[in-house]
């Protein structure tokens, strides 16, 4: 199903690390001691995170516009560190999560995800399975009537999983990936269905096989400061791949960090995505952008261009700026009738665990027709 982003920030997380301490023999010393950087005395999670076995619960704040603009979601997460003897470089973390959501518009979902790797040979992974009742608005433009919104409910059970190799040594990677959902779609609209939607979409399953490339160069996964990242996948879906829909799909995108000053993170991200044939309506590409909802702009190809300017003031506290141009082009559209969108914002960030490099804060955002906060922990970006 259509792949919606939380951007998210545990904002009881110190409450909830101290409560979880407190349960143990540690003295109250230790715990105090334990939620302190050793380099500046701040509070800072990175010894929590090593020390606890790499167990945090995470609870999270959902801001998605689409979703209701709030809504709470659990995740305990695990986070394990892996070890770096014989290799040099950045080495990402394998992360365990699990996770509850609910939010304001009555959407709802479980999940777990697995992300790992095994450096010596070079492999890395991604597995999950979640299952989702989501509540989404729609819009299309139809005769004498112009733009109309149609609210679903969109209940999913997706699985997939990812493998990986390294086929070059500066971090080049080949994979494969598989996802396969069963969907039902209902309408939360009086009136019939309209045109667009085929009643083969009203109940599915999409199967589809992907192959990608993934070449990242970032100093780390969580907030990173310097690097570059490069994705660029190929999906299929078709009988063979246990899918009721024909059609394939290509997904890039560019994301790129450069310190112009020490204090200065320049960022620029550039993305790519187009549909060949029909995909049910709610898996076509969307433009994903802070201050535009969820699929609201949707076409047969989206382009996004966004740059994000972040200020450390200090080691802990920064403030960013972001600005972003999205087009989505329809199948019977040329590039020049395709909806132009304009968003962009303010926010700002607050290093919580410097050993990880992770950093969260809250972003403000202004769209077309939409004003949206985002609550967001490592980066906006990250997908």
């Amino acid at each position: 199903m259509k792949k919606v982003a939380f951007k998210s920030i545990p904002p009881l997380l110190f409450f909830l690390a101290i409560v979880c301490f407190s349960a143990n023999s540690q003295t109250k010393e230790d715990r105090k001691s334990m939620m302190r950087d050793t380099l500046d005395g701040k509070m800072d999670f990175s010894q929590f995170l090593i020390e606890a076995h790499g167990f945090i619960p995470v609870p999270m704040l959902i801001t998605e516009p689409a979703l209701g603009s709030f809504g709470g979601l659990i995740a305990p997460v695990f986070i394990q560190p892996k070890k770096t003897e014989g290799r040099s470089g950045y080495i990402p973390p394998d992360i365990t999560a699990g996770m509850g959501m609910y939010t304001a518009n009555s959407s709802y979902g479980v999940g777990i995800l697995r992300s790992g790797s095994f450096p010596k040979q070079g492999l890395k992974y991604r597995i999950g399975i979640f299952y989702g009742s989501l509540n989404l608005s729609f819009y299309r433009t139809l005769p004498q009537i112009g733009e109309r919104e149609f609210k679903f409910n969109i209940q999913s059970l997706p699985i997939f999983f990812s493998i990986s190799k390294k086929v070059w040594k500066d971090d080049i990677y080949l994979g494969l990936k598989y996802s396969y959902a069963n969907t039902e779609v209902k309408a939360r609209f009086d009136g019939e269905m309209p045109d667009f939607i085929t009643s083969k979409e009203l109940d599915n399953n999409t199967g589809t096989l992907g192959m990608f490339m993934d070449w990242d160069k970032r100093d780390n996964i969580f907030t990173a400061n310097h690097g570059f990242r490069l994705h660029f996948e190929y999906n299929v879906n078709a009988s063979w791949t246990a899918s009721d829909f024909d059609y394939k799909h290509i997904n890039s995108s560019w994301i790129w960090f450069k310190p112009i000053k020490p204090t200065w993170i320049s960022g620029l991200r550039l993305e790519y995505q187009h549909v060949f044939e029909m995909p049910p309506f709610y898996l076509l590409p969307g433009i994903n952008l802070r201050g535009v909802p969820a699929a609201r702009y949707q076409g047969a190809t989206t382009l996004i261009a966004e740059t994000e300017q972040r200020f450390d003031l200090n080691l802990r506290w920064s403030v960013l700026g972001f600005v972003g141009l999205g087009k989505a082009i329809e199948f019977d559209e040329s590039f020049s009738d395709g909806a132009n969108v304009f968003a962009g914002g303010t926010g700002f960030r607050y290093l919580i665990a410097r050993a990880f490099k992770i950093r969260a804060g809250l972003d403000i955002a202004v769209g077309p027709d939409s004003f949206g906060y985002y609550i967001v922990f490592g980066h906006n970006w990250n997908r």
